[in-house]
């Protein structure tokens, strides 16, 4: 009787700790904005979102690799995606007129975020926490223009201003809330 008593004790421990991290982060999300990123022919590549949760305003993405290699990726400053070169979508999001990159003395962008490698699927993705990024406010890319997510077709250098030497913008996608 007391080995029963004492692997239910055990088993309703392990049980009560089971919760998924996805699980718990979904509990934590109180707002979010999607974005569909899409080719310059109109294809859709992948998504990104950014959620407002207890700890901050967070970016998840995930998206085919526009080929081999590492890839920037940014949040610009106008929520704004005209195909074929995306230039439409402005500058990095910039709101504390800083310099880019996070080696840059000077640096970095508020819309300056890490490069994303493609994975033997072929796939790229990230989540991070934005740590310059707010809902609402002055640091909030949710202004009346706008933002989107750029992913570009080389690696951000993470020093050379403005655009990190990253090329061409190869997927674009404007972040809606709802």
């Amino acid at each position: 009787m007391r080995k029963t008593l004492a692997l239910i004790f055990v088993a309703s421990i392990a049980l009560a700790g089971c919760t998924t991290s996805q699980e718990a982060s979904q509990s934590a999300v109180k707002e979010v904005a999607t974005a569909k990123l899409m080719r310059a022919d109109g294809s859709e590549a992948g998504v990104a979102t950014l959620s407002l949760q207890a700890d901050g305003v967070w970016l998840e993405m995930s998206a085919a690799a526009p080929g081999a290699g590492n890839f920037a990726m940014h949040i610009h400053s106008v929520g704004q995606c005209t195909a074929p070169d995306f230039t439409s979508a402005g500058p990095h999001w910039n709101p504390d007129m800083r310099q880019h990159g996070k080696q840059n003395p000077a640096g970095s962008h508020a819309g300056d975020l890490p490069n994303v490698s493609a994975d033997a699927n072929g796939r790229i993705g990230a989540k991070l926490r934005l740590d310059h990024v707010e809902w609402t406010g002055t640091n909030s890319p949710f202004d009346a223009d706008g933002a989107a997510l750029i992913v570009h077709e080389k690696a951000d250098d993470y020093l050379t201003d403005p655009t990190g030497n990253a090329g061409k913008r190869v997927y674009c996608g404007v972040f809606t809330r709802g």
